[in-house]
């Protein structure tokens, strides 16, 4: 029995996220002194493979930061290659657990924690701003951030903040998200609107009424001029509700 296999017998019981790394020192210590031991470097090398597998393509400015491993694993050089996953039903976030293992020639998995990162360009507060501001390109700067995982939901076209309002008080220096924004009614109640519906490549257009206030993305109601029936559509653009069946 080696040294370093005794130490871990004579540990307390190991808890939590502890658990995983004692059971790697584990099965470490079973390895025999002085026999091939995979390179922690190639245990890391494959969690960042996996990671950037997952990536969107075309998705520029993704950094990856794999956590160091303890110095003390000593793991049984694989005769393959690494096996690479993450935990089942977990999805691909700013921090997460890569499953790395070896089933040829050993039999061993450590989970290797690894941080996903963007570098984008984002526009920030020049000053506190309260809700229900409406904000030009006066009110922003450009910058280049590094955030926590994927480039999504950030607000990076001054255009963007046209028709819309905070949804809260922000600080300064705050990076503008979609969901900062409260976009404005592009339908309103009592309006006439035109009514869109699209069937086999052919687009149809009829007035209607709206029954109901609505933002780009909501579901109305809308009365036909023509027949005075009443549908469901979708609020497209301003004064543009999509009713196709």
């Amino acid at each position: 029995m080696n040294e370093l296999a005794s130490e871990i017998r004579r540990r307390p019981a190991c808890r939590g996220a502890a658990v995983l790394l004692c059971a790697a020192l584990s099965l470490g210590g079973a390895a025999a002194a002085g026999a091939a031991l995979e390179p922690l470097a190639s245990i890391r090398s494959a969690a960042a493979a996996f990671v950037r597998s997952q990536m969107p393509p075309g998705q520029d400015g993704i950094v990856i930061t794999v956590a160091a491993l303890d110095p003390r694993l000593r793991l049984a050089h694989c005769g393959g290659q690494l096996d690479t996953s993450l935990l089942s039903g977990v999805r691909m976030q700013a921090q997460v657990s890569v499953a790395v293992g070896c089933h040829q020639g050993a039999d061993w998995k450590i989970y290797v924690p690894v941080a996903v990162q963007s570098r984008i360009h984002v526009l920030a507060l020049r000053a506190p701003e309260v809700q229900g501001a409406r904000l030009g390109t006066s009110d922003v700067v450009p910058e280049t951030r590094l955030v926590g995982g994927q480039a999504v939901g950030y607000i990076t076209d001054p255009a963007q903040l046209a028709r819309a309002t905070l949804r809260h008080p922000l600080p300064a220096g705050a990076i503008l998200t979609s969901e900062d924004l409260l976009p404005d009614f592009m339908v309103r109640q009592g309006e006439q609107v035109t009514l869109v519906a699209s069937i086999d490549g052919i687009e149809v257009r009829a007035t209607g009424l709206a029954l109901q206030n609505g933002r780009t993305g909501a579901l109305i109601s809308v009365q036909n001029a023509s027949s005075a029936k009443v549908v469901q559509g979708i609020v497209e653009s301003e004064r543009v509700v999509d009713v196709t069946p």
